[in-house]
């Protein structure tokens, strides 16, 4: 067994980029991406956003954000439009091509879940609950480094 496969940090890490690669599996016909299905997963459940407001949904900076929303646009599954009370505002919107895509997509989840294994919503709640939870305390390491490393009892090294 290669040494990686003891750490958590791998073994997230390598479940991660697999289940981006099913994704890419099940979305190649429509051609998207998985940016670009949260996306549309986040407009058809959340409704019309601005562009700020949508990148901070899906964890996405300007510079990724951008160029993907263009290429939705191009596609014909989203409209940006600025906002007229604030010009500096661009709004996204679901086009009707992109709001067919709910329907034709809605295996997807179905999907993700039986190749993950999980056999009925309260698993797939306990799993989203477990890592979102995950999610939160590598923020909180992120952001307070200092008090896990004190409480591990590990060396500080001054930059």
């Amino acid at each position: 067994m290669p040494a990686v496969d003891a750490l958590v940090c791998f073994a997230l890490y390598a479940a991660n980029r697999t289940t981006t690669q099913a994704y890419r599996v099940l979305l190649e016909p429509w051609n998207l991406t998985y940016p670009q299905y949260i996306a549309l997963v986040t407009l058809w459940g959340d409704g019309d956003q601005t562009v700020k407001s949508l990148g901070e949904a899906l964890q996405l900076d300007s510079g990724t954000l951008s160029p993907m929303l263009a290429r939705m646009e191009a596609a014909g599954y989203i409209e940006r439009t600025r906002r007229s009370d604030d010009e500096r505002v661009v709004s996204v919107s679901l086009t009707p091509r992109g709001a067919g895509l709910r329907e034709e997509l809605s295996h997807v989840p179905r999907c993700i879940a039986a190749g993950a294994g999980l056999s009925d919503a309260d698993s797939a709640r306990e799993l989203i609950d477990a890592l979102h939870q995950l999610t939160e305390a590598m923020k909180d390491l992120r952001d307070h480094p200092d008090t896990v490393l004190s409480a591990v009892g590990a060396p500080r090294r001054s930059s």
